[in-house]
């Protein structure tokens, strides 16, 4: 009979050495988790934590997490939902704080909605919260560097709200829903409209309730994260004149028409005025050289025989007596002044 070499024996010592140390090893790694597990009635296998570190899943994060939801009764999420939220880069214990939270308030809320909302970037667990106790948001946002919601009566004296709106997240239209800015904005506006439809702005100061009754009946939460529970006016101030303000700016702005359009015909009245004098100035000098022509025709007219020395001085003696009456008649004037 053959004899097995000592070479043998020593290699398969080394690997049941090996064997030893690496199920050493996974004890002195799981087995505290896993007794931990099991001890809290959440009991997961060896195998499982094993594959869990294989695929880097931290065994800490899921085990932690379903000892939570059986110890608070929640016991139809397995390892392999948490493992694939884990790997999904979901917050798994925020998740599973949001469901222990639902299931205390009796809230539906089942662990594939809670994964999709907190996968969405939403905090799953502050909506649960928000459901529970109803949270309260201020109109305008004061972080946006606006105090007030200002809007402008019939009677056009401008009106100072300020509002608070009281909210309960809607856990169903969390994925997909409008935020909180956008519930901010349709209030902001509902407010707007009512203050603008007022006839005087005596009434809103009267009876500012109107203004949350108007905009609560218009359904603002619609296709929103949000359900809201009321919307009270916790301020309402007077603002400007706005009214007279527009009066006066368009009084201003006529006046400047009015002087503009006053001084162009001003202008086109100095221009025209030119014209004449240059006009005046062009007719004199026509007169200048037609009378420069009198002396050339008279003396043609004496080469041509067509008039004789008597027919000049009798021109002579009319134009002189002209001259006469027209001086006697500007010293009458004088005197008349």
């Amino acid at each position: 009979m053959n004899q097995i070499p000592t070479f043998v024996y020593f290699f398969v010592f080394l690997a049941f050495l090996l064997v030893a140390i690496i199920f050493i090893a996974i004890l002195i790694k799981f087995f505290g988790i896993w007794l931990r597990a099991l001890l809290s009635g959440a009991h997961v296998s060896m195998f499982k934590l094993i594959g869990m570190s294989l695929r880097r899943v931290k065994a800490n994060t899921v085990v932690d997490s379903r000892i939570i939801l059986t110890k608070a009764g929640i016991t139809d999420v397995s390892t392999d939902l948490l493992e694939a939220h884990y790997l999904a880069r979901g917050d798994v214990f925020k998740v599973c704080m949001a469901l222990v939270a639902a299931n205390k308030a009796n809230i539906s809320l089942n662990f594939q909605r809670a994964a999709a909302i907190d996968l969405a970037g939403r905090d799953v667990l502050d909506a649960v919260r928000t459901s529970v106790n109803p949270k309260v948001i201020d109109c305008p946002d004061p972080s946006k560097g606006k105090i007030t919601i200002d809007a402008v009566a019939k009677d056009g004296i401008q009106v100072k709200a300020k509002a608070r709106v009281t909210v309960r997240a809607n856990l169903e239209r969390l994925v997909g829903g409008a935020t909180e800015e956008t519930i901010i904005a349709r209030v902001g506006e509902g407010i707007v409209t009512t203050i603008g439809s007022s006839q005087s702005y005596k009434g809103v100061l009267e009876n500012p309730d109107q203004i949350s009754k108007r905009v609560l009946d218009k359904g603002l939460d619609a296709g929103t994260a949000f359900e809201i529970l009321s919307i009270d006016i916790a301020d309402v101030d007077v603002g400007d004149n706005i009214g007279a303000k527009l009066q006066a700016d368009q009084a201003e702005a006529d006046k400047r028409k009015f002087q503009a359009e006053a001084e162009k015909r001003r202008a086109a009245a100095m221009a025209k005025e030119q014209e004449m004098v240059a006009l005046v100035q062009e007719n004199r000098a026509k007169v200048v050289l037609a009378e420069a022509e009198i002396p050339l025709a008279i003396a043609q007219a004496f080469k041509s025989g067509n008039l004789g020395i008597l027919d000049y001085y009798k021109l002579k003696n009319i134009q002189a007596d002209t001259k006469m009456r027209e001086s006697i008649g500007d010293e009458g004037k004088k005197k008349k002044e």
